[in-house]
């Protein structure tokens, strides 16, 4: 009954992904649920639960476990876990009993927020958790040559974190943190809206305004859109008009973050692998990385090429399945 089943997990502040060894991306969700606010009991999790942001009765609330890389409620992503893994037993067409899991961590966080998510993973029902650094999984499901002595940089571009690192010999050699990513940008358009308008919009106006109309720090065609909210003076429904330049202007905070990770990584980088970086460019993954002209934007200021990864949003959750094949043909040939 698949008791000895392989599950690579990418638990993510806005998207939790599930890959199998054999059947390959089994979930790929939003990491959002919706709490009885009585019981604390999930009601709803994923799309379902996204659909519900701002639309819900007292009784129930709609939440993110998960902030900024980190598990901000414990009891509730144990919970979302193991409804996960009911999910993909199902797709599975059976139980999962007792699997062995690989999950993402991002490589800054602390001792105890690695050991919060061990735990939140093990207490679903896993048997065995091992967890892997963001950067390196990215890495390998972006298919570049982690495991030889050539350097690979990686920028995930995540919800709550942007992760950048240099990876050689299938290890991290330097890397950045920083929480300017996805969801800092969407509030960043919320915060311009209110202020410059006297609209309040939510995170998926935010999020469709992003992905619509966002650009990197490059010259571009002005592009129009319109967007709805509620007027805070007068409480009622209101359309405004915005348009790519203003909205390029609102990311440029975030995107410097992004910038200077990157560049500090860079500086912290041993020279023998600098020249491999040059020769092969710097990789982005992520749902920021489908940002507009970010490409073309990085490649102008590092001075070094930068390509988006196959694909994207699914690179960290790809890694932890090709790991498996990877530790297993390790074993094989110890053997």
């Amino acid at each position: 009954m698949f008791s000895n089943s392989h599950i690579g997990i990418d638990l993510g502040t806005a998207n939790t992904l599930v890959y199998t060894k054999g059947k390959g991306l089994l979930i790929d969700e939003p990491t959002v649920v919706a709490v009885n606010t009585k019981t604390r009991e999930i009601v709803a999790f994923g799309e379902e639960a996204k659909k519900m942001i701002g639309k819900t009765p007292t009784s129930i609330e709609v939440i993110r476990p998960l902030q900024d890389g980190v598990i901000a409620d414990f009891d509730i992503t144990t919970q979302l876990l193991k409804l996960i893994m009911q999910k993909a037993g199902k797709k599975l067409g059976t139980s999962l009993r007792k699997p062995t899991v690989i999950v993402c961590t991002p490589s800054g966080a602390t001792s105890v927020e690695r050991r919060a998510i061990q735990d939140a993973v093990r207490q679903s029902g896993a048997k065995d958790v091992q967890l892997m650094e963001e950067p390196v999984a990215a890495a390998i499901g972006a298919g570049l040559p982690v495991d030889e002595p050539v350097a690979s940089m990686i920028v995930d571009i995540g919800g709550g974190t942007t992760e950048v690192g240099i990876i050689s010999f299938g290890g991290v050699v330097a890397s950045h943190t920083v929480k300017a990513a996805g969801d800092r940008m969407d509030e960043a358009i919320i915060h311009f809206v209110r202020k410059e308008y006297n609209v309040i919009i939510g995170e998926a106006t935010a999020e469709n305004i992003k992905m619509t109309i966002g650009h990197a720090l490059v010259p571009h065609a002005v592009e129009q859109m319109q967007a709805t909210g509620r007027d805070v003076v007068s409480g009622l429904p209101k359309t405004i008009h915005l348009s790519s330049t203003q909205i390029q202007g609102v990311l440029s905070e975030s995107l410097e973050t992004i910038l200077e990770a990157i560049r500090a990584t860079l500086e912290t980088c041993p020279p023998e692998l600098a020249g491999d970086i040059v020769d092969h460019g710097v990789i982005l993954t992520g749902g920021g990385a489908l940002l507009k002209d970010i490409s073309e934007w990085l490649t102008q200021v590092i001075e070094v090429p930068v390509h988006l990864a196959p694909e994207p949003l699914q690179s960290v959750v790809i890694g932890t399945g090709k790991s498996f094949f990877v530790s297993d043909r390790k074993q094989k040939l110890a053997k």
